[in-house]
């Protein structure tokens, strides 16, 4: 394949677009935008997400796991949503040494590199909690 690269093209349109509208975009980063969502109660996320809508289904925690190693199994690419996934998973229950077997297991399927990454973001969050 010869010729520019279309995904630098799009990107390049993109920055271009966000600078025309503010150029204060032009240095946006969205690390660290995740602590504009606040942690929601864990009785929230069980209403919703969890046994709340259906008794017999799964719990909130268990749901916010399967995220946890949908996400680390995808590469820990998606570092925010870890992070907040991770927050929330231990809100709604989960222990550390819980959150921390999840993503151990889906190093199994996604890599050793992208469970270090996920085990790392996980530990930043979880440690933000405790400092807070």
């Amino acid at each position: 394949m010869s010729g520019p690269n279309p995904f630098e093209a799009m990107m390049k349109a993109g920055q271009d677009w966000a600078r025309s509208v503010n150029p204060a975009l032009e240095s946006f980063t969205p690390k660290g935008f995740e602590a504009l969502w606040p942690t929601m109660p864990g009785e929230m996320m069980e209403t919703f997400w969890g046994k709340g809508l259906n008794p017999d289904g799964l719990d909130a925690k268990t749901r916010l796991l399967l995220t946890l190693t949908s996400l680390t199994v995808l590469g820990a690419q998606a570092e925010a949503q870890i992070r907040v996934t991770a927050r929330h998973a231990a809100e709604a229950g989960a222990t550390k040494q819980e959150i921390a077997e999840t993503i151990a297991q889906a190093g199994m399927f996604g890599g050793i590199p992208a469970m270090t990454k996920a085990m790392e973001l996980a530990t930043e969050a979880l440690d933000e909690d405790t400092d807070e």
